[in-house]
């Protein structure tokens, strides 16, 4: 079976950047199962699966603009601290979830002045381009339930 639209593909990967540096992988937590054609996949590495079967391992670069896409620096925003909980580290490299009409979002602590935090909220690959190493595992069709909740159920149906 090949991976299309509704289906389940079962993948192992390993995601590094350029500089070959391995930013994600599943090795050591056993192989990634998603349902295809429902968005959980940056377009880029959903497109490049699309047609795959069981058995088949290839090697692809990803542009920022089918995965995460360019960073905007109109995404930053200084915010108060006063804004953020009292109790909270605040300094570069800080993460905080910020709940919006458009769904959760992180925000990057990029500089703190003063009483005045600088926050991006660019996602963390923006404008990395990605390289991906991937082995399909299996492919099987997607349950109704699977498809309505939009992510694999049972083993190997963890998200990442």
């Amino acid at each position: 079976m090949q991976i299309a639209q509704n289906t389940v593909a079962t993948i192992d990967y390993t995601l590094t950047n350029d500089a070959g540096e391995v930013l994600d992988s599943s090795e050591g937590r056993g192989p990634m199962a998603y349902v295809h054609g429902v968005g959980a996949m940056i377009p880029g590495l959903e497109k490049e699966l699309e047609g795959k079967a069981g058995g088949d391992n290839f090697d692809i670069r990803i542009a920022p603009e089918d995965a995460y896409g360019q960073r905007s620096e109109e995404l930053i925003h200084a915010v108060p601290r006063a804004q953020l909980p009292p109790d909270a580290p605040v300094e570069p490299g800080v993460q905080f979830q910020a709940e919006t009409p458009d769904g959760t979002h992180t925000l990057t602590v990029v500089k703190v002045e003063g009483d005045t935090v600088h926050m991006d909220a660019n996602h963390p690959l923006a404008g990395v381009a990605l390289n991906f190493k991937v082995d399909v595992r299996e492919v099987r069709e997607a349950t109704a339930e699977e498809i309505e909740h939009g992510h694999a159920h049972g083993k190997g149906g963890q998200e990442h």
